[in-house]
């Protein structure tokens, strides 16, 4: 049987960034489990990273079948950002990890909602439900570390800087009441403008 390919560079590019990304991201949150004291906390993220490694092999899973193949440079790019990210946490504090984390699960919401819309613009929708619910997922990640900051007296200041926090999202998923599986395309049409949604 023909394995089938696809022609998309931009969704082809997507999802070797987000292969190599996924195990940066969990690289990073290796380093902040193991950077926290409390073990609640560190189960958490703990959980986050384990997540992370899920969806690094559903993209996998997605690439092969299109003979996509591992780009080696993000490999080796995202493999150094991830053990860096893990070491700083020991040596930057307890809020800059959950900060930053946190933006960058919210972006990552949208990563994969384009990428839904990506294959949908090739009549392609077997893989709307997967990367829909990892798209959720990482919303959940961002939920989770909005409420660890919430109440951090550097928010207000890096939230204004950076444009993400405990009442700014990257991305227009209601977590709450999220949109059905066929309607997910809904979301996240400006999320290239870069531009942060007042909660």
């Amino acid at each position: 049987m023909k394995t089938p390919t696809i022609h998309h560079p931009a969704l082809v590019e997507s999802l070797e960034l987000a292969y190599s990304a996924e195990r940066a991201a969990a690289y990073a949150y290796i380093g902040h489990a193991a950077s926290l004291r409390d073990a609640a906390d560190r189960a958490a993220v703990r959980q986050i990273e384990l997540d992370e490694w899920e969806h690094r092999e559903c993209v996998h899973q997605m690439m092969v079948q299109y003979a996509i193949p591992v780009s080696r440079w993000y490999e080796l790019k995202y493999h150094c950002i991830g053990k860096m990210i893990g070491l700083s946490c020991h040596v930057i504090g307890w809020f800059m990890p959950y900060f930053f984390a946190g933006k960058l699960e919210s972006g990552n919401v949208c990563e994969y909602i384009v990428m839904l819309r990506y294959f949908n613009t090739l009549g392609i929708h077997e893989h709307d439900a997967a990367l829909y619910e990892m798209g959720l997922k990482e919303k959940e990640h961002e939920v989770y570390f909005q409420e660890a900051i919430r109440d951090a007296r550097w928010l207000p200041w890096f939230e204004k800087v950076f444009g993400w926090g405990a009442g700014t999202t990257l991305n227009d998923v209601d977590a709450s009441n999220p949109l059905p599986v066929e309607d997910a395309g809904q979301y996240c049409k400006g999320y290239k403008e870069g531009k942060g949604v007042v909660l």
